[in-house]
């Protein structure tokens, strides 16, 4: 490595240290190493956000693929979980209003039905699902904590009764309850201010501990090299389309033609 690209390699590392001061647990970056292999804070959240409080996980991981159709638009759930009762949770946390388009919540819906029924199987196995966005204004400007939405018979008034729930989370909300506490905890920076010590503990780990810190450092660059790739993705994606040359193309974006034609072969569009 070069005297110079040496230079840029720490000017960043010390640029990322200090956004990691800043960081929040509403930050998605900080979101995903806040919640890996933390169980018991994935169930924290979901107990105080659904109101059950005897909710047991039993399965969790972070950052899943669901990639089950075909040629259809893949997506990555920042938290899947599975409770004691076979009820599936999707936990999304977005700052922007965007990110959580009522469209963007149906097709996460649909996306945890297919993963959930198998060929043969009945519809009525289907287990409940929750779609569950944490966003840091308020959705619908109502000054509630939680928007709680299922389907409902328009005719009759009654609910559709089809197990879909998707919960709009009011990150703005700082009522005198556990979910205030709780969107208090989502927007510091500083663990000594949040009231949740699962949330504390871990945040003070990934900003003070060299471990943690190192960690976090990681997902920044491997955010950015997956920023870089996707861009390249969609740069050979256009050359294509103009029927441009593969090997060309490899030329263009500094990448080996094998990788290229992996790029461009028909699958899922992963989507964040």
């Amino acid at each position: 490595m070069s005297d110079l690209e040496q230079q840029v390699k720490e000017r960043q590392h010390q640029e990322d240290l200090q956004r990691l001061r800043g960081f929040r647990p509403i930050d998605d970056t900080f979101m995903r190493g806040l919640f890996k292999e933390n169980l018991p804070l994935a169930q924290l959240v979901l107990r105080i956000i659904t109101g059950k409080k005897d909710l047991m996980l039993t399965e969790f991981r972070t950052q899943a693929d669901m990639v089950r159709v075909t040629g259809a638009r893949s997506i990555c759930l920042d938290v899947y979980g599975t409770d004691s009762t076979g009820k599936k949770y999707d936990l999304e946390v977005q700052r922007a209003d965007h990110g959580a388009n009522p469209h963007r919540a149906r097709y996460h819906s649909s996306m945890l039905d297919i993963e959930n029924l198998d060929k043969g199987h009945d519809f009525t196995e289907l287990p409940d699902t929750y779609i569950i966005f944490i966003i840091e204004k308020d959705f619908y400007g109502k000054g509630a904590p939680v928007y709680h939405i299922q389907n409902m018979n328009l005719t009759t008034g009654e609910l559709f009764d089809d197990g879909t729930h998707i919960l709009y989370v009011n990150g703005e909300y700082r009522g005198d309850d556990e979910i205030g506490r709780l969107m208090h905890d989502f927007n510091c920076t500083d663990a000594d201010d949040m009231n949740f010590s699962l949330m504390a503990d871990k945040t003070r780990y990934l900003k003070e501990n060299p471990e943690g810190v190192r960690y976090m450092c990681k997902v920044m660059e491997d955010l950015r090299n997956e920023t870089l790739e996707n861009a390249k993705r969609d740069f050979a994606q256009s050359l294509a389309e103009d029927n441009v040359p593969i090997e060309k193309i490899a030329q263009y974006v500094k990448e080996s033609i094998d990788t290229v034609k992996k790029w461009l072969a028909p699958s899922g569009s992963l989507v964040k």
